[in-house]
């Protein structure tokens, strides 16, 4: 038999996890006693330190979003761009734009009635709430909900909060971070520092920021040499500023003074005595040589006066490369362009890319559309400058010969002006005469590629068609500035050419070696300037020709929708379109009323007299005839009793009539031999 064993005292389980398990009986071996019940005093320190963990983590985040959102830095910025004036290149003012803003002001410098005046008008306790006064804050709901006149509430730290960081929608979002950018300033900055920083921002009226800048406004005086009286018309203006400006009301803005001096007694700044003898300061407003805000040239350079303007409060005065002289000229000789109610513009520039003259329309004040940097037409013929340069570049020569017959197989059938056709032609002739059909064949022959790579080269950005023979003749849209940079280029024999209105630091040797422009081969720039010549002396451009060296190109795109010359002569490169908004035709070519357009400007801008009337242009050895794209309309001109002789779509017809019968003679307009090919070697 076995011995029996003693079986062992069950041990008990462990007790549950969690406050208020069931515990085994204390008796029971191994068990153990339940805690002391936690007292209420334990209860509520746990979960405030737990809810003061949240917030302390709330406001970590909070800190740090403001900081993101609402830089401290921002409240040192003038809350509007300052006012800046652009000068001609000789000093004339041309135009003025922006706020009138000044340098910010120190309160330690200011007289106390001057910071007297706001403080007590605008925030009595200033120096005594921490960013948001809760008295302020109950007197204007009470106000507010009780029918009487309302009230703001809000400080001076909480209005530059406003006006420097927040929009002016009011809604309780915005006044929640109002409230918040308020705590948040108060934190990292003085007193002073937030008031220097109000009176330095706050709006005055009459497009005026801060008190600097308005009391030499209003008073022509320093803020430090305010008196009372003006210190509390100013002070009165922060609430209404546009409507209590004492240059545009000033029975409101005297009636609001009143306030002012009133709130000054109350608060002690001033005695019931000094402000009896207060009255309302007279305005002193000085003449500022008012200029005109805006024009075709400093709306295209203000963008660019922005960049080089320094951040900060004070006047901005910059000179740009435009010339006063040559501005003139360019209205005078676009008002008198007589061309009915089409539309011109102008833009002229030195081959340096240094814009000198821009007339974007006709009248500025009735269409501020800048047709010189913003309308984006057809070039028409203007456009085979990038063309037979390509062609050049790729190894042709003026003198070689191409098919000028009709083009009568593809797609795509061009022709020529007038109808008149030749055998052959050579590339001079063609760019001269403004051959058609040579452009096109001529662009098939060298690739569209080569033509649209030459164009990049030149600085054209504008999107041109690949694949479409069109190209050619100009099809491809593209603004008046960067066709004129693109002409600038040849005549700089440097390329690209970007246009600018304020002049450029040269670059130094180095940076010109490795990083410098581009420039055509001798042979190339000579053989396309004497094309573009010849374009003036002999070709579509005649009208255009001046008594010295002058290249140029006519342009006229289908249905004569756009007529432009681009050219350059004496240092100006000079473009001219004319054209209407909607894009309908208006009967005007390329060489007819922006040629002469363009020859009176480069006239007076050369200050010399030319005839009335050019002579006419003697042919030497003109080759086949081609009937010009661009040659201008002449209207008729009577020359007997019911005879007349006019130039219309591009032929001399001679009218007159026999037997009662009206009979018109047409002849092509050509003054050329026949040009036949070379013989076989």
């Amino acid at each position: 038999m076995f011995p029996f064993r003693k079986k062992p005292a069950p041990v008990p389980p462990p007790p549950a996890e969690g406050f208020g398990a069931p515990y085994p009986d204390p008796g029971f071996p191994g068990a153990v006693a339940p805690p002391p019940p936690e007292s209420r005093w334990r209860k509520w320190t746990r979960r405030a330190s737990r809810g003061f963990a949240i917030f302390a983590i709330a406001f970590i985040l909070l800190v740090g979003w403001l900081a993101l959102t609402a830089p401290l830095s921002k409240s040192l910025e003038p809350i509007a761009p300052p006012e800046i004036t652009l000068l001609a290149s000789d000093g004339t003012p041309i135009a003025r734009m922006g706020a009138i803003v000044d340098k910010p002001v120190e309160v330690a410098k200011l007289p106390k009635h001057v910071t007297g005046a706001f403080l007590a008008i605008e925030d009595r306790r200033f120096y005594s709430h921490r960013g948001v006064d809760p008295r302020s804050v109950g007197r204007a709901v009470w106000a507010n909900v009780s029918g009487g006149r309302p009230q703001g509430g809000s400080t001076i730290t909480q209005q530059l909060a406003k006006f420097t960081f927040l929009t002016p929608k009011r809604t309780l979002g915005r006044k929640a971070r109002e409230a918040l950018i308020a705590f948040w300033l108060e934190a990292w900055l003085s007193k002073d520092e937030i008031l220097e920083r109000y009176l330095s921002n706050a709006y005055f009226g009459d497009n005026t920021y801060g008190l600097r800048a308005a009391s030499l406004h209003y008073f022509s005086r320093q803020p430090e040499k305010l008196t009372t009286a003006q210190a509390a018309m100013l002070a009165g203006l922060v609430q209404a500023p546009s409507r209590l400006a004492p240059t545009k009301n000033p029975d409101l803005a005297a009636k609001r003074m009143k306030l002012v001096v009133n709130a000054m007694v109350i608060t002690g700044y001033l005695t019931e005595a000094e402000a009896k003898k207060l009255r309302p300061p007279r305005v002193d407003v000085r003449s500022r040589n008012d200029l005109p805000t805006g024009t075709y040239f400093a709306d295209w350079a203000l963008p660019e006066a922005r960049k080089l303007s320094d951040v900060g409060y004070s006047r901005q005065t910059i000179r740009t490369t435009l010339d006063a002289r040559l501005q003139g000229i360019a209205r005078r000789v676009t008002a008198n362009a007589g061309v009915g109610k089409a539309q011109v513009a102008l833009v002229a520039m030195r081959p340096n890319g240094e814009v000198v003259a821009m007339v974007g329309g006709r009248d500025y004040a009735a269409s501020p559309f800048n047709r010189v940097t913003q309308a984006r037409r057809q070039p028409g013929s203007t456009f085979k400058l990038f063309v037979y340069l390509a062609a050049l570049r790729d190894g042709k020569e003026p003198d070689d010969l191409i098919d000028n017959r009709p083009i009568t197989s593809g797609s795509y059938q061009p022709k020529n002006s007038g109808g008149a056709y030749s055998d052959t032609i050579t590339l001079e002739n063609a760019f001269a005469q403004s051959s058609n059909v040579a452009a096109v064949r001529l662009l098939r022959e060298i690739g569209d590629d080569k033509v649209i790579r030459m164009a990049r080269d030149l600085g054209v950005t504008s999107p041109l068609a690949r694949g479409d023979p069109s190209l050619a003749l100009g099809t491809s849209s593209m603004t008046l500035l960067e066709l004129t940079a693109a002409y600038a280029a040849v005549a700089a024999n440097s390329y690209p050419v970007v246009p600018h209105a304020f002049k450029e630091e040269e670059e130094g040797w180095f940076s010109s070696l490795f990083f410098g422009p581009d420039h055509f081969g001798t042979r190339v720039h000579d053989d396309i300037e004497q094309m573009l010549r010849a374009a003036v002396n002999r070709g579509t451009g005649r009208a255009a020709r001046l008594p010295q060296a002058n290249f140029g190109k006519t342009g006229t795109s289908q249905d004569n929708r756009d007529a432009l010359f681009v050219g350059y002569a004496n240092g100006l490169v000079v473009g001219i379109w004319i054209g209407n908004d909607d894009n309908s035709p208006h009967g005007i070519a390329g060489g007819g009323a922006p040629a002469r357009i363009w020859r009176d400007f480069m006239t007076q801008a050369s200050g010399k007299r030319i005839p009335a009337k050019a002579p006419p242009a003697r042919a030497e050895d003109p080759g086949t005839p081609v009937q010009p794209l661009d040659i201008p309309d002449i209207p008729a001109v009577p020359i007997a009793d019911k005879t007349s002789v006019e130039v219309k779509d591009g032929n001399a017809v001679i009218s007159t009539e026999i037997g009662g019968t009206r009979v018109d003679l047409r002849l092509p307009v050509t003054d050329r031999p026949k040009e036949t090919a070379p013989p076989p070697p």
